[in-house]
């Protein structure tokens, strides 16, 4: 087992190549929380046909995103980081914009995909990062997360058809 020195952090992986991979994860972390604010927007204000299907998809939703923002926010500090945690931080490093006053389910809908598409985009960039920062645990969290979101995206828009 490799010793912590000055160089490396807790976890034995080089400090400076991990300050590249924290930034790129706080910027994941920064979507992760629009993406989430957006779902939740969706879930409470969904109107329409598919209300009954889609306020509960929608809750499931951002019930798993709670849970995946606390695991990446863990994982900064795991890295030796700081998890950005301000809305003002929030709003400056994400991917995804802001959308309001949705209510019909489809856009609701296409909404989700279009965040979805974001995030796996953002995770491959930083799982290439970390694989070649010998950060095999940061590229496995989110190599797990574009697995699972992908499938995702392909159930939302089956029901788009």
């Amino acid at each position: 087992m490799s010793k912590t020195n000055n160089a490396t952090n807790q976890i034995g992986l080089e400090k400076s190549d991990m300050s590249e991979v924290i930034a790129k994860l706080n910027s994941l972390l920064s979507s992760y929380h629009m993406f989430y604010i957006n779902v939740r927007g969706y879930h409470w204000n969904v109107k329409g046909e598919h209300f009954f299907t889609l306020h509960p998809k929608f809750e499931e939703l951002y019930t798993s995103l709670q849970v995946e923002i606390d695991v990446i926010a863990e994982r900064i500090l795991t890295l030796g980081g700081t998890p950005l945690h301000a809305y003002s931080d929030f709003s400056q490093h994400t991917s995804i914009q802001e959308d309001k006053n949705v209510k019909d389910g489809n856009a609701c809908v296409k909404g989700v995909v279009t965040g979805l598409q974001s995030l796996i985009a953002e995770q491959r960039e930083v799982s290439a990062l970390a694989v070649e920062s010998e950060d095999q645990g940061t590229a496995d969290l989110v190599d797990d997360y574009v697995q699972q979101q992908e499938k995702l995206i392909w159930m939302y828009n089956a029901f788009l058809g």
